[in-house]
């Protein structure tokens, strides 16, 4: 008893010490399963394109057509356009990827590839989808860029587009299809 008590004392056991790291990676990887998430984590992403593209379009490319303390009219719509297709992008990819219809691919010597149109078709029902959350955002930004400043106005309207572009495309865009 003695030498086994004074030897577990020592080496106490450990199946394998859990550092808080490899507890969060085990979260992420655990709430990556859910689809709102995901939803969530490209769209964070797609903040962040938005930002950039209104605040490099807003201060620099078109600073003749909206002056300093004017409302980011083109800019904004800039930004919404390209954050669209990036949220698209990775949506597709990543968020409803389960939900993806098998297409033939091009053969040599022939038409258009079936891929193209079904990814057009599917980047046009994603635009109409979400054209709510769209106008939405646009129209929040620009209200309350009345008292807040742009970046901040739109940031809060992204967040609160986000829940109707996810039900519209969750039920729409990348709805599961039964085969024909």
């Amino acid at each position: 008893f003695g030498v086994a008590e004074r030897s577990c004392r020592k080496q106490p056991f450990r199946s394998s010490p859990v550092t808080w790291q490899a507890r969060a990676l085990r979260l992420m990887a655990w709430l990556k399963g859910f689809r709102y998430v995901k939803f969530g984590l490209v769209g964070a992403s797609g903040t962040v394109v938005n930002l950039a593209v209104l605040y490099v379009a807003h201060e620099h490319l078109f600073r003749s057509i909206e002056p300093e303390g004017s409302k980011p009219y083109a800019s904004l719509a800039l930004a919404i356009a390209v954050a669209t297709v990036n949220n698209f992008t990775w949506n597709r990819l990543w968020t409803w990827s389960d939900r993806l219809r098998q297409v033939a691919p091009l053969q040599p010597g022939g038409a258009a590839s079936p891929v193209f149109y079904v990814l057009l078709g599917q980047l046009g029902r994603y635009t109409l989808a979400s054209w709510f959350g769209i106008a939405l955002q646009y129209g929040l930004t620009l209200w309350l860029s009345q008292t807040l400043h742009y970046m901040v106005a739109n940031v809060i309207a992204i967040v609160i587009a986000s829940v109707s572009n996810f039900m519209a495309n969750d039920r729409w865009t990348f709805n599961r299809r039964t085969p024909r």
